[in-house]
This record gives structure tokens, sequence and C-alpha cells, in this order.
């Protein structure tokens, strides 16, 4: 599947500072240490409607992590998948009496447009669940054969289940207690009272062909994945067991990211998945997740064709902690686009303040956990200095200029 275009980097003068993140898995605020190439995955979208703010904020909050490890000089190694295979695709294009493959495409190719204006670096590898069925059948098979998964006790419809004792580990990722987990398992895509299951938390693998639905021959039988396992196998194809970061909107700390890091970790009988679990929280609007099942989206395509600046929508995303679910108001949008103007009218004037010391506070805010809001004061701080005509250097505006692209991903 096709990426998107990519954006030139500043590299910057001064030290920069190793990120620390905070790991779903143990609760705390870890530093990571990728090696020379540092490797992320992170989950993407299910191509059934527009890009709205929920997502951005995730990809944005990702694409900080992708930038401070670039000023770190590790290469980035950023796998990201589509969904374009899943029942709320097929829900909403029968809804709609659209194609399923044609939606997929279309929504697919709006997102890839709106990161492209936000300014999000691309990942390496942009990986549809279509094209990775064969490497999903082989993974599947694997954990048939050594007993981590089994089909339903169904004459009619022999589905694939993994068994979520198979690794000894099923927990460890969400720390959720057994009733939060089949509360959320239920709510969020689970099948708990499918019969001829072992166990009500056992996760669909492959669903066996029904009428009337797509459906991929294998040696499973002819059907098509489910939705947890794509993960599985597209992150540790490509990145390997044990890369850096696995991440995603909080709402995918169960069952998604449980339950893709125990398809990996049962197959290869190792553990960890992912070194890091990463999640940034929801955007709500009028007191509620912004979700496409509540019908309450902004949607950035939408804000971009208003005019809106997309350094304006980063900057609001950005006033925020990327793990904090909060809220997004309109004033919340004049307030950032008020500060995107004050910041490229201070980087326009002649000369500004010594600009060092931003650069540095910039680094050290966002090491510590992507905390935005304190870097946007360091540069609301030093454009209030430039503004009121303080300081003599020539250099000052063209570093804090170079300092927000680079980290921030904003241009001035």
């Amino acid at each position: 599947m096709q990426t998107w275009s990519s954006v030139d980097v500043p590299r910057l003068p001064g030290t920069p500072r190793p990120l620390r993140l905070h790991d779903t898995a143990t609760g705390q605020v870890r530093p990571t240490a990728p090696g020379a190439t540092a490797r992320m995955y992170v989950c993407g979208i299910t191509p059934y409607d527009a890009t709205h703010l929920g997502h951005a904020a995730t990809y944005l909050a990702f694409d900080l992590v992708n930038r401070v490890w670039r000023d770190n000089g590790h290469e980035v190694h950023y796998v990201q998948n589509v969904t374009d295979i899943d029942e709320p695709l097929l829900e909403r294009a029968e809804r709609d009496s659209d194609d399923w493959v044609v939606l997929g495409m279309r929504e697919t190719a709006l997102f890839r447009e709106d990161m492209t204006a936000l300014r999000v670096l691309p990942p390496r590898q942009f990986v549809g669940a279509v094209e990775s069925i064969p490497e999903i059948v082989e993974v599947i098979a694997k954990l048939l054969a050594d007993g981590s998964a089994y089909r339903a006790d169904d004459p009619e419809f022999p589905d694939v289940y993994f068994d979520r004792n198979a690794t000894g580990r099923f927990g460890y990722e969400s720390g959720y207690d057994a009733e939060t987990m089949g509360k959320l398992f239920a709510e969020r895509g689970g099948d708990p009272d499918r019969r001829g299951k072992r166990d009500p938390l056992d996760a669909l693998l492959w669903r066996v062909a029904r009428e009337g639905e797509p459906s991929w021959d294998s040696e499973l039988g002819a059907g098509r994945p489910g939705w947890h396992i794509e993960c599985s196998a597209i992150a540790v194809n490509r990145l390997g067991l044990g890369f850096d970061l696995q991440g995603g909107g909080s709402d995918l700390i169960f069952p998604h990211h449980e339950y893709s890091a125990a398809h990996a970790e049962a197959v290869a009988g190792e553990h960890p998945f992912a070194r890091h679990y990463v999640h940034a929280g929801m955007i709500g609007l009028d007191g509620e997740k912004m979700s496409k099942s509540r019908g309450n989206l902004v949607f950035v395509s939408r804000l971009r064709a208003d005019g809106v600046d997309p350094g304006a929508i980063r900057l609001a995303l950005f006033a925020g902690h990327y793990r904090e679910n909060r809220p997004w108001t309109g004033a919340l949008l004049t307030e950032a686009q008020d500060r995107l103007a004050r910041w490229r009218e201070a980087v326009d004037r002649p000369v500004g303040p010594d600009a060092t010391g931003v650069a540095a506070r910039l680094r050290d805010h966002l090491s510590d956990d992507l905390d935005t809001p304190k870097a946007l004061a360091a540069v609301d701080a030093w454009a209030t200095s430039a503004l009121r005509r303080e300081g003599t250097d020539p250099e000052a505006p063209g570093l804090v200029r170079d300092a927000v692209d680079a980290l921030l991903g904003i241009r001035l």
C-alpha cells in the first residue's frame, strides 16, 4: 500500500535528549532505548470514514516520538497498518450501498491527504490487511499447530480462535481485571457469547466464509482474518519481536493490543512483543469521546476545507498532554490560531532574543513523555520577548523556526 509524502526535518545544533515515555504495561515513564534504528508500530485506521481529530491526536503524538528519535540520531523504521477488511467497513458499505473496496480505498486516500497536510512523517511501510492475508494465514496455521489456537465446536462455521491462556501472560499489557476485560471485549468487537468457543475471551483469528461476505481461499479454508492477528503478523514480519514501541489510542489497550501481543508471543515462544506500549488519550466533543459510533466527529478534512491552517490543528491538539482525555472546542482552535500567528510574527523579525535556550527547553520537555504544554510555553515566552523587540541576535529567529519545525512539526 502506498504511503504519503515526507517533509525535510531540519538538523538542530546542541545536545539532544534521550526519550522517556509512559509504558502502559508497567505504568511508569521509562527511557526508550532503541539501537541505531528505532522500531515503531502504530495501529492504523479502519477506513470507513474520514480522519477525525481523535485520529489526528494519536498520529501527531507518535509523530513527535518519530521526531525526537530522529533528533537523537536514530533512523526510524515506522510501520503502520490499514484494516481494510473488517466488520465496521463492511457494515458502512452496506448501509451506504457502497462497494467496500472502493470505500476503503477512498477513505485511505483521504487519510493520506490529511496526514500530508498535518506534516506527519510517513511510515516506512504502510500495509493493508488484505495484502497481508498470506502472512496472516501462515501465523494462524502455526498457532493451530502448536495448540495455541483451535477450531470452534460449530460444524457449520468452524472459525479459528486463539486460546487466551496460551502464553501464560495474558493481561500483562493492559493490567485489567477479568470483569473489565469482559466488558471491553464485548464493547470493542469481541464475541463473548459465540457458541463453540472454549472461553468467552478467546479472540477470533479466522472467520470461515459466510454467504455474501468477502473471503479468501487458504490452507485454513475460505475466510478472512480477525482484527488482532493482522497487527501481530504485520509488525513482527517487518520489525521483529521485541521492537521498541507499539502505539495507538487508549481505546486499543484492550482488547486489540493485548491480543496482538499475545498472538505474536505465542507463535514465537518469546516475550515481549514490544518494549514499550504507548497510548494516546481520547478527544471529546460536548462532553463525550469523539467516535464514529456516536457521530460527534470533527474531521480534519472539513477543517482544512474551511481554511484552517494545519499548523493550528497541531497546536490545538498539543495544548493538552497526549495521554490525557481532553475536549475539542472552538476556543481551543482560536487560541491555537492566535498562537501560530504570534510565533510567525516573532520569527519574521530580523533579530530576537538568544534562542539556544528555546531549543534546549523544547528538547527537555518533549523528551519527558512528550510534554507539549510546557514545550509550547517555552516558545511562547521567546515569542513574547521577540515581539517586545528584546534581543539583538540575528540567528535567533531562524533557530526557533528550525526547532519548531524539527521537533513540533510546525512550519512557521
